[in-house]
């Protein structure tokens, strides 16, 4: 049993888990490391929508495990990646991904998102 409180959304906390619908394209440095068609769309309150790319549609070679752990109320612990872009130049804690998100998101699960500071998404039609 957890002590982690766990929070369901609601009218005054909704989120929504929608199919994008457009390529979206993630670069980082000006390095490609995901391209996909198969987005999802996070909107959780008032925050900016988060595209959260499938995990096999991010290039693996770039990625690295990191220490850094987070807890979101609403959807679980996400687990971070640092990107290693092949010039070398390596952005810590770029990616946060939800390994096991609660019910109300889950269909995050085996998706990653990108720090929209360390990363420039861009969705196109």
């Amino acid at each position: 049993m957890s002590d982690k409180p766990v929070r369901e959304p609601s009218a005054e906390h909704p989120i929504t888990v929608e199919p994008t619908g457009k390529h979206v394209t993630v670069r980082v440095n000006g390095e490609v490391i995901a391209e996909t068609d198969n987005a999802l769309t996070l909107q959780e309150s008032t925050y900016p929508a988060l595209q959260y790319i499938p995990l096999g549609d991010v290039v693996q070679s770039a990625l690295s495990s990191s220490d850094t752990a987070t807890y979101c109320p609403y959807k679980g612990d996400a687990g971070y990646f640092h990107v290693t872009t092949t010039a070398g130049d390596t952005v810590e804690d770029a990616i946060w991904t939800y390994a096991e998100p609660y019910p109300a998101v889950a269909a995050i699960a085996g998706h990653v998102a990108f720090y929209p500071d360390k990363a420039d998404i861009a969705v196109t039609a």
